[in-house]
């Protein structure tokens, strides 16, 4: 990861940004579904951006992003259709 910001010019993600990108995608893919995980992950990346143009700081933004994706996760968690709750299109 940290190669890839290197290369694109961003900078380097933390331990804890890491931590709180991958619990989204782990998390996205076990309780919704597995091809959402990396859509999910960009799109809360997608909202830190914009919201660190705003101000926000970093941690702040990263939080809103994942912490709005992992309230749309059924609290079954077992990304099974049948016994979801409906939640829309995570």
């Amino acid at each position: 990861m940290d190669r890839l910001a290197d290369d694109i010019g961003e900078q380097r993600m933390s331990p804890k940004e890491i931590g709180q990108v991958l619990k989204l995608a782990r998390d996205v893919a076990h309780g919704v579904e597995r091809k959402l995980a990396p859509l999910a992950a960009y799109l809360a990346g997608v909202h830190a951006g914009r919201r660190l143009t705003e101000g926000a700081s970093r941690e702040e933004a990263l939080a809103e992003g994942t912490l709005a994706a992992a309230a749309l996760i059924p609290e079954t968690g077992s990304g099974d259709p049948e016994t979801a709750a409906p939640s829309g299109n995570a």
